[in-house]
């Protein structure tokens, strides 16, 4: 039984048509089934169509849509619509197919310019890692700490990896600069990090050889005792000008501070020694000193020589400590002081040039001292009176103490 509608006929051999503009057009048969379930069955294909353009329209109102992928879809739904094999109302699908074209022209727009945004992010990201691989390649290779520059340089690595496998696809043209200086970067701090440790594994070899031979040197002092001490401070002194060595110093380093420890403590009993005789030479050169403070001045000669034979078992008596040669010698000095102040006084007074001036000055005084009694004896005024009995006291004081000198 045929059957006809606005947009689909099917005739007596379950032939189906699409009515289109008025034409028919083929699109397959469903033999051996009523017509209607015929026009059924491709009626659900007219419905199939119509949701993949109802899907594009909501598709290309989120931003989340691809231009490829609309178009792509879009293609495949005009393909449809130029080769049916649907029935039902094609034109309202061709009409609404082509008011998606301009709406797929504006994604295409805003999904360039996003891109662009998202190339020129990635670019300004890959540009500050491979700056910043280059200032760690440049670091002064003797202050670099290597494991946390080697960990800094692999983070820039990785950030670069998650760049090219979740970021925009940046045009070879632009990425390749970039990526040939962070490359360069990379290969400088590696051949910097091996010269580095090379040198670093030959000095520490370097020095493991010379601390092991301070070793020997500073065990072999040991036999020297305290004389030695000196000569294994010279050996310290290379110790710490020496690399470490990492595994093993610790062992050569107790070797080392035992054999001066044996140095020292044979150094320091010496010198407790040396101090126990040092006490005891002060102990004596103090009795010595008491002695010369008891020597009575008053004959010089005798004291001179009480005080020569002091001064011959001084000499025979050896070193006092330091902090207390000043007291010794203060006191010593002090008698020798007073000693050569009794020889001066008693030279002065037992020169004859001296002896004489000293009687001038006397028969000076006196003289002096006789006019000022007669001027006093003459004398009217009381204020005239008063000032020359003032100088006659003044003279005689000066008399005495000029006969004192003279005797």
């Amino acid at each position: 039984m045929a059957i006809e509608t606005s947009h689909a006929s099917v005739d007596e051999n379950n032939n189906v048509y699409l009515i289109d503009g008025g034409e028919k057009t083929l699109v397959g048969q469903y033999p051996n089934v009523p017509a209607e379930e015929a026009l059924a069955y491709f009626s659900r294909k007219f419905d199939d169509l119509e949701a993949q353009v109802r899907l594009l329209e909501q598709r290309i109102k989120t931003t989340s849509a691809t231009p490829s992928a609309v178009e792509e879809n879009l293609k495949a739904v005009e393909k449809e619509l130029s080769e049916p094999k649907f029935v039902g109302d094609a034109n309202s699908l061709r009409t609404r197919v082509e008011a998606l074209k301009p709406a797929l022209e504006a994604l295409r727009e805003q999904h360039k310019k996003k891109t662009e945004e998202e190339i020129a992010k990635a670019l300004a990201e890959k540009e500050k890692i491979a700056a910043k691989a280059e200032q760690i390649a440049n670091r002064d290779p003797a202050k670099t700490i290597w494991k946390n520059a080697g960990k800094e340089m692999q983070e820039l690595f990785e950030a670069w990896q998650t760049l090219q496998k979740n970021g925009p696809r940046v045009p070879k043209a632009q990425a390749d600069p970039i990526w040939k200086r962070f490359s360069k970067a990379r290969a400088k701090f590696e051949t910097d990090k091996r010269a580095f440790f090379s040198d670093l594994d030959k000095r520490v070899k370097e020095a493991k050889k010379l601390k092991n031979d301070l070793v020997k040197q500073a065990e072999e002092l040991v036999s020297k005792g305290s004389q030695a001490a000196d000569e294994f401070k010279g050996l310290q002194d290379k110790w710490k000008r020496a690399a470490r060595i990492g595994k093993g110093e610790e062992a050569l380093w107790e070797r080392f501070k035992k054999a001066g420890d044996a140095i020292f403590e044979q150094k320091k009993a010496e010198n407790e020694k040396l101090r126990e005789q040092e006490m005891a030479n002060y102990e004596l050169k103090l009795e010595l000193v008491k002695k010369a403070e008891a020597v009575k001045i008053d004959d010089l000669k005798k004291a001179r020589e009480e005080l020569s034979r002091i001064n011959m078992e001084w000499s025979k008596i050896g070193r006092v400590p330091k902090d207390k040669i000043r007291e010794l010698d203060t006191r010593m000095s002090k008698v020798e002081n007073a000693v050569k102040q009794k020889e001066e006084d008693e030279w002065r007074r037992t020169d004859p040039e001296s002896q004489h001036r000293s009687n001038s000055l006397i028969e000076q005084l006196e003289q002096s001292i006789a006019d000022i009694e007669k001027q006093i004896a003459d004398a009217k005024d009381a204020k005239k009176k008063a000032e020359l009995e003032k100088n006659l006291e003044a003279r005689k004081s000066w008399l005495e103490a000029a006969k004192q000198a003279a005797n």
